[in-house]
């Protein structure tokens, strides 16, 4: 196992980010973990941004000729109870036939149309199981295949079956690996052609749990927690990034658990992970760290290099991702921050 930290040397060749013009909301980003969902639409030159806040949901999207801002509110629907439920979080799912957004609140799961216009699901979460101090919700979303996978309270994992249109969403199965809160879902699509891991799913405990999807899903490995929450995990190339509440992204083997490497990268709480094709680490201690991961050809040991750094002063950070599969641009969300703030290379 190797450590490194957000101080060590810079690649020379390393590209550098600069502030571009931010994108406005109409509220700031609640202070949930993971709170940005990025989609590229390259055909249309136009990136669809979306940020959760209380009952609400804002998609907004964005083209670089600096043309309107088409806005979008989504609320969380009802279910049963008295107040409006407060969304966890707002998340595309690139399928191989049709995207979906996905929104999860404290009342229940609903799908729709890329575009958020149509609503073509609706799931609501049982809360017969919760003890009656135990808040329900459903957070941790991601597809894999033709399946849509969104964590729960309860540590299942709710895997829904996707037809290749139309509203005839099913419940195909319910994943039991953890007895803690989902925090985080990742999958790599280019594993699941080789049959190995590609999925890994995280939770309040710190505890990791690595899958196959296919028709039934396979639990492969459990990496065991330290005592210390993981809100956000990445799977690259059979690595599990997870990135922990005490400010540390770990590389783990997939297929074995083994750790690979520690990275001591933030001060605070890591709140996002994401892959473009280097990682990008968020934290709230207003820093945004981009690391750039490669193997060793001679011991397959996993190396890691700090390519950039971000400071958001005075705001908690609170979502980041890259907005492009090249990694050339990212965008970070902040509690109490009115605007998305936007990077690109230079």
């Amino acid at each position: 196992m190797v450590a490194a930290d957000s101080e060590g040397s810079k690649d020379p060749g390393a590209r550098m980010f600069r502030r571009e013009r931010s994108i406005p909301l109409r509220g700031s980003a609640a202070a949930l973990c993971n709170n940005l969902s990025v989609l590229q639409l390259p055909v249309r030159n136009l990136t669809h941004f979306g940020v959760v806040h209380g009952p609400s949901a804002q998609l907004l999207s964005f083209a670089p000729e600096g043309l309107p801002l088409a806005q979008r509110q989504l609320h969380a629907k009802e279910g049963a109870g008295v107040s409006p439920p407060l969304i966890t979080q707002v998340h595309w799912c690139v399928l191989p036939f049709r995207v979906l957004l996905v929104l999860t609140s404290h009342r229940g799961i609903q799908m729709f149309e890329s575009d958020g216009s149509i609503m073509v699901y609706w799931h609501a979460l049982d809360s017969g199981d919760a003890s009656p101090v135990q808040a329900v919700f459903a957070r941790g979303i991601a597809a894999s295949g033709h399946f849509i996978c969104v964590g729960t309270w309860s540590g299942r994992v709710l895997v829904f079956d996707i037809p290749a249109k139309g509203p005839n969403i099913v419940l195909s199965e319910e994943l039991a690996g953890h007895q803690t809160p989902i925090t985080d879902i990742a999958t790599d699509p280019a594993q699941g052609q080789d049959c190995v891991a590609d999925m890994v799913t995280a939770d309040d405990s710190g505890l990791l749990c690595v899958w196959r999807s296919g028709p039934e899903f396979k639990l492969l490995t459990r990496i065991p927690g330290f005592g210390v929450p993981c809100p956000s995990v990445q799977l690259w190339q059979g690595t599990v990034a997870a990135g922990y509440g005490n400010g540390q992204v770990r590389l783990y083997e997939a297929s074995t658990g083994t750790l690979h490497v520690q990275i001591n990268a933030h001060a605070r709480a890591i709140c996002a992970l994401d892959l473009a094709p280097e990682l990008l680490s968020a934290a709230e201690d207003t820093f945004v760290h981009i690391w750039k991961l490669s193997r060793s050809p001679e011991s397959v040991s996993i190396e890691v290099e700090h390519c950039h750094g971000e400071c958001v002063p005075d705001t908690q950070v609170c979502g980041a991702r890259f907005c492009d599969p090249s990694g050339s641009s990212f965008a970070v969300t902040g509690y109490d921050l009115a605007e998305i703030l936007r990077f690109s290379s230079m």
